[in-house]
């Protein structure tokens, strides 16, 4: 029987402005190391729901490998396009209030960029001794 793992993904959303290519050459390089690390995995990819920013591109590129996608965020997220995941889970009214819904849910996860938000969250997956994966990526003017 294959194992599931859930691999969260955050990182910069707008009006962030960052390098899309470059950022789509970390989220392979990270998914490639994913899927070493755990080689006989039925892998799901969770993230925040929305279909912007460092997250469309990991949804988009989780699709592409033929991963399961989740989506865990707050009630906020519905004001911006949605990314078509296979399991939603709306949590709290602000930014931050989903952060420990979505952190209890991961085996691992991979960090694009250096938003607040993200290095705390990266922090706590390290903290429990899980796999952190982490890119700083610039942010452009």
């Amino acid at each position: 029987m294959q194992e599931n793992v859930k691999i969260g993904v955050v990182g910069y959303c707008p009006p962030t402005k960052f390098d899309e290519q470059e950022a789509l050459r970390m989220i392979i390089h990270a998914y490639d190391q994913i899927e070493t690390m755990f080689p006989s995995s039925n892998i799901a990819m969770v993230s925040g729901l929305t279909a912007v920013g460092v997250l469309k591109i990991a949804y988009e590129e989780a699709v592409r490998r033929g991963w399961r996608t989740e989506g865990v965020a707050c009630e906020k997220a519905k004001d911006h396009p949605l990314f078509p995941v296979d399991e939603a889970i709306i949590h709290g009214k602000n930014w931050g209030d989903e952060s420990q819904i979505f952190l209890a849910r991961l085996d691992g996860l991979i960090r694009i960029g250096n938003g607040p938000q993200s290095v705390r969250e990266c922090d706590e997956i390290r903290g429990r001794g899980l796999p952190t994966l982490e890119y700083n990526l610039p942010t452009l003017p």
